[in-house]
């Protein structure tokens, strides 16, 4: 179903300038995982990545975020915050209370500030998890921990988020909360790229691009989300005309992402940061 924005009116979190990846190429040895990828997200703009695993979204979310540099081109981010929420991570060895783990996303001096205990009491608000603040973040089940992770990537106002299939395996009500935001942060003014393997996922968003390690298309949904490029993105893990759906796009795209990591995207290791395998990054500048 549509998402609509229900978040006041653009405000400080607004960006003058969006993410923008010329020519980017990332290269591991003689193996491509980018091929000179030119792509530009706009100010209060959502994006979904889409493409078969190993078509470099990962790796792609990764140089957006800074964590990886290129092997050649630039990079140019908004100005502000960068938030990350990558693919859950074990949990396990975290011996910390969903409380603790939404604090540590600001240093303490800024946490102890009614500015900083005010945005973390929003965003918690936000994704429905005030009132886990004193549950072992180990405990809870895989849907509640996306929201804390989730929550903390808003705590900052980040100026670009990007999110790594953010929905994939959990319930209903988490799934759609987590695309109410998606609507949400771009209503803000921030720029959010969004991985996922979900034709429906893709179409709440406001463009899609199709990667099969080189940018197959970019556009808006209507326009990428059909036969011809999705069988170029996906080759022969496309199906023809299937009924029950509500699109009418005529392709069922099939892709073994159940496994939690993108094979051939070499993902990056962890980087110590605030939060629980989602990162709050401050941008090392404007450009890469």
């Amino acid at each position: 179903m549509p998402i609509a924005p229900s978040s006041p009116e653009p405000g400080p979190g607004a960006t003058a300038s969006g993410l923008v990846l010329s020519g980017v190429t990332v290269a591991y040895g003689d193996v491509l995982a980018l091929d000179a990828v030119d792509l530009t997200v706009a100010p209060a703009t959502s994006l979904a990545l889409m493409g078969p695993n190993g078509a470099g979204k990962t790796t792609l979310l990764d140089v957006a975020a800074g964590l990886r540099q290129p092997t050649r081109g630039r990079v140019t981010r908004p100005p502000g915050p960068v938030s990350y929420v990558v693919q859950e991570a074990s949990h396990r060895w975290m011996p910390i209370t969903v409380g603790e783990a939404l604090d540590l996303v600001l240093p303490r001096r800024e946490r102890r500030r009614p500015a900083g205990r005010r945005a973390i009491a929003e965003a918690a608000e936000r994704l429905g998890v005030a009132h886990l603040r004193n549950r072992p973040f180990h405990e809870l089940s895989g849907g509640e921990r996306q929201r804390v992770r989730v929550a903390q990537a808003l705590i900052r106002r980040p100026a670009l988020l990007l999110l790594d299939e953010p929905v994939t395996g959990l319930d209903p009500p988490t799934q759609e909360r987590i695309l109410e935001i998606v609507a949400e942060e771009t209503h803000r003014g921030a720029v959010v790229v969004v991985s996922t393997h979900h034709l429906d996922e893709a179409r709440h968003c406001d463009r899609v691009a199709l990667l099969a390690r080189h940018l197959v298309a970019v556009g808006p949904p209507a326009d990428v989300l059909e036969p011809a490029s999705l069988r170029a993105a996906f080759g022969d893990r496309t199906l023809g005309r299937h009924a029950h759906h509500e699109h009418d796009h005529g392709l069922l795209v099939l892709d073994d992402h159940g496994h939690g990591h993108d094979h051939g995207d070499h993902r990056t290791p962890p980087v110590p940061s605030g939060g629980i395998a989602g990162r709050v990054l401050r941008s090392p500048g404007d450009e890469t």
